[in-house]
């Protein structure tokens, strides 16, 4: 019994946003939170309720405040905006209302006619809400370094990372390599953000915690996906890359430790999970890849040499999307879900079409293992010069298709297209639109770019 409170307690302090908050203050974030108490809502039919809203706090300004109103005051994140005398910061306190008297409130110092208090610098969240257009509220940074570095940790979870690296680990490193990791990704981040939909927790509330990120506060928080892509890339590429490929074993466990951590803690010091979202997140992970990698060869396989792998692919990735678009209201993580349902199809796809063609080859088991080639600026530039045109070319992909494939579908399922955010809130709208439109960008990461490399001698 006694083991068993001891958990509860764990439980609880693990998912605590107070905790996430004195991180964040350890870190040199700082909140302009007005003085005062906090509410929040714990059970999942609330979450679940306030879909567009996680994380959300409300608070009250007494009468007689500075501004000489009684507003309502959301953190930042919520979607919805703040009603002050300004739209984008909150008046400073006086001084002696600067440290929180419980541990339900919060009090930061706020920046006066343009000035950051107390030396600090102020910022803007991290891109706008993705759902509701909100840009949150402005906070203060004291380390300018934890502030870039978990900036630079939390992309690499994001699509930027993602259109980014796995095309320049195919195109330069080894198409063999990203197919399979391209796998690994799919299949963690799909069960991920299934999971989050259906355990249907907010993000911690703001405040107390600082929402440096704004871009997914309107999702569900647990398990972290960035946590679990943070955890499986690193480790799946060590798993397929060594023995093939000469390197240090410790160097590769050294810099997969570093990739994972950076990416988790960055989750926590952004404001947009709890440290059990994170642990959690980590765990689960590791347990998909218990089982997937061993499986790895015999789909590959499949995809590359079935007839009827193409009629699979597109099916199987179909479906998923289907019980996935099922399991809740919509929000961004359903767009997020049929992006990389598509986008692991077209690969797929791209595969078995490269198959045929002989395009992008694998190694024969006798040039293993492979050895890194002498590093070299013409090395260098050709790495570069392939990055850089490939990528426009995907860029170009995914502007026409979505030009193209929003109002197709719009007029097809016979849903208003005025307003594309609207209109992507169906799910007949928004599961076609996504896959089709990062079906094809999937799909020239390993045909079409490949193919233009070997036109222009670039491969």
């Amino acid at each position: 019994m006694e083991k068993s409170n001891r958990l509860v307690e764990l439980y609880h302090y693990l998912q605590d946003p107070h905790l996430v908050a004195r991180f964040q203050r350890f870190c040199g974030v700082r909140g302009t939170f007005l003085r005062t108490g906090t509410t929040t809502g714990t059970d999942k039919e609330s979450d679940r309720a306030h879909a567009h809203n996680n994380g959300a706090c409300h608070h009250h300004i007494a009468e007689g405040d500075e501004s000489g109103t009684s507003s309502a005051v959301i953190g930042a994140g919520e979607g919805e905006k703040t009603q002050t005398g300004s739209p984008t910061r909150v008046r400073r306190r006086d001084a002696d209302a600067n440290v929180a008297t419980n541990r339900g409130e919060e009090s930061e110092t706020t920046p006066r006619n343009g000035a950051p208090a107390s030396g600090g610098e102020t910022v803007k969240p991290l891109r706008r809400n993705s759902l509701t257009g909100d840009v949150g509220r402005e906070f203060l940074i004291d380390n300018r370094l934890l502030f870039y570095l978990f900036t630079f940790g939390t992309e690499l979870g994001n699509e930027l990372f993602y259109i980014t690296f796995f095309p320049f680990v195919t195109w330069n490193v080894d198409a063999f390599v990203s197919r399979r990791l391209i796998m690994v990704w799919v299949w963690v981040m799909y069960l991920g953000q299934c999971t989050k939909d259906v355990i249907g927790w907010s993000r911690p509330a703001s405040p107390p915690v600082v929402k440096v990120e704004m871009f997914y506060n309107s999702e569900y928080s647990m398990p972290s996906t960035h946590a679990m892509s943070g955890t499986a890339l690193p480790i799946a590429l060590l798993f397929l890359t060594y023995g093939r490929w000469e390197y240090s074993f410790t160097l590769g466990c050294s810099l997969a430790l570093c990739w994972c951590l950076l990416v988790c803690v960055s989750r926590i010091y952004m404001g947009m999970h709890s440290v059990l979202d994170v642990i959690v997140g980590v765990l689960y992970s590791a347990l998909i890849l218990l089982f997937l990698l061993p499986a790895l060869d015999p789909i590959d396989g499949f995809n590359l040499t079935c007839r009827w792998a193409p009629l699979a692919i597109v099916s199987l990735h179909l479906l998923l999307g289907l019980f996935s678009f099922s399991l809740d209201t919509w929000s961004t993580s359903r767009g997020d879900t049929a992006q990389i349902l598509g986008t692991g199809a077209g690969v797929a796809l791209a595969s078995h079409v490269n198959l045929r063609l002989g395009l992008l080859p694998d190694a024969a088991s006798g040039q293993l293992p492979l050895a890194a080639p002498a590093f070299s600026t013409g090395l260098v530039g050709a790495a570069l010069l392939r990055l850089v045109l490939g990528v426009l070319v995907l860029v170009g992909t995914r502007a026409l298709m979505k030009a193209v494939t929003l109002p197709l579908v719009c007029r097809v399922v016979g849903v208003p297209g005025a307003d594309a955010r609207k209109a992507r809130q169906h799910m007949e709208v928004e599961l076609p639109y996504r896959y089709i439109v990062y079906g094809a960008v999937g799909f020239n990461v390993l045909f079409l770019v490949p193919l233009l490399f070997s036109w222009t001698r670039l491969s």
